[in-house]
């Protein structure tokens, strides 16, 4: 197989000429490009990659990190969502490297990493906090990046994520339509954005309906958090007759301790994320779900435009939530 200088010489072509012409440079003609490539197709010749990423002065890669504390991922189908995003990307010359971070390190860790040794053209962000050290490190490297979720940046960036607020509101709201006054909330760790958005949109919901807000029980985005934190409210002298949970996964856990407490029969329950077990419980889970079509496409788009250094303004993307009816949220309403 020929290398670089013997392809050159065969063309009657400087090394600069033939290297740019694979590269797809314009200032090389397109019918010299489309020569060079012929050649280069005939003998064999391949460009080294790495060379390659280096004259350019692109990684041609995108970083997701992945904590490894189970919950702080995100709901199970976010695995599609990057599934989807990856290919998109692929179709545009990037790929997508899903980096978990090692115990006793942390994503800031990570993010340093990758930036530091120029290994990446941009970042995914997953599951950010109200104050995201990624987001204001990446921000002052100069990095592109999109996040699933938002932050309380003082900087915009770009971001695709679902209006927890409103549909938690709308949720709570739903609720006390129906005769529902004692509504509780099963709140995610209150660092992260999502969860803190959801409570408040549960807690405005409280206030507007003159409700006091202390049923309220914060545990982890799992189920196991959701059960110890249903068991922390059914202790309550006046205990809840509804209750709007974070997660999906932290409303299977208080389906859990309501069968424990009163055989399940007693309490209206609603999570969020409409995961496919949802459906498979007793009864079936209502939900909320991000209203949105391919969504990794979505992500692949927004990264792509931060790369090629569109404003972050323009770059962002907030989505409806909508109400998943199944049976759950119809239990017989006792006295309130």
């Amino acid at each position: 197989m020929a290398n670089l200088k013997q392809l050159a010489q065969s063309l009657g072509l400087s090394i600069t000429t033939v290297s740019r012409a694979l590269d797809g440079y314009a200032d090389v003609s397109a019918a010299t490009r489309e020569r060079v490539r012929e050649a280069a197709d005939k003998v064999g010749y391949r460009p080294n990659a790495s060379a390659r990423r280096l004259r350019r002065q692109r990684a041609e890669l995108v970083a997701v990190t992945l904590p490894s504390d189970p919950g702080h991922i995100g709901p199970p189908h976010f695995l599609d969502m990057l599934s989807g995003c990856a290919e998109h990307l692929a179709a545009a010359g990037l790929n997508l490297v899903i980096a978990p971070v090692p115990r006793g390190e942390s994503e800031l860790d990570i993010c340093r990493r990758f930036v530091d040794g120029r290994r990446v053209d941009a970042m995914l962000l997953v599951r950010t906090k109200r104050r995201d050290e990624r987001v204001e490190f990446l921000q002052s490297r100069g990095i592109p990046f999109v996040t699933n979720g938002r932050t309380e940046s003082l900087l915009p960036h770009p971001f695709i994520d679902g209006d927890g607020f409103a549909g938690f509101r709308a949720a709570t709201l739903r609720f006390h339509a129906t005769g529902h006054r004692r509504i509780g909330h099963i709140a995610g760790p209150q660092e992260y954005y999502f969860a803190h958005d959801r409570c408040c949109g549960w807690r405005a919901a409280m206030e507007e309906c003159g409700l006091a807000t202390d049923l309220c029980a914060e545990g982890a985005p799992l189920e196991q958090g959701g059960y110890l934190a249903a068991l922390e409210l059914l202790r309550q002298p006046s205990r809840p007759t509804a209750l709007v949970c974070a997660t999906d996964e932290m409303a299977i856990g208080a389906l859990r301790a309501l069968r424990e407490v009163d055989g399940g029969n007693q309490i209206s329950i609603v999570g969020h994320d409409d995961l496919p077990m949802g459906a498979f419980t007793s009864p079936p889970l209502s939900t909320m779900r991000m209203t949105g079509e391919n969504l990794g496409a979505s992500f692949a788009s927004l990264l792509l435009r931060a790369i090629a250094g569109e404003p972050a303004e323009e770059l962002q993307e907030l989505h409806a939530i909508e109400f998943v009816d199944r049976d759950s949220h119809r239990r017989p309403l006792k006295a309130a």
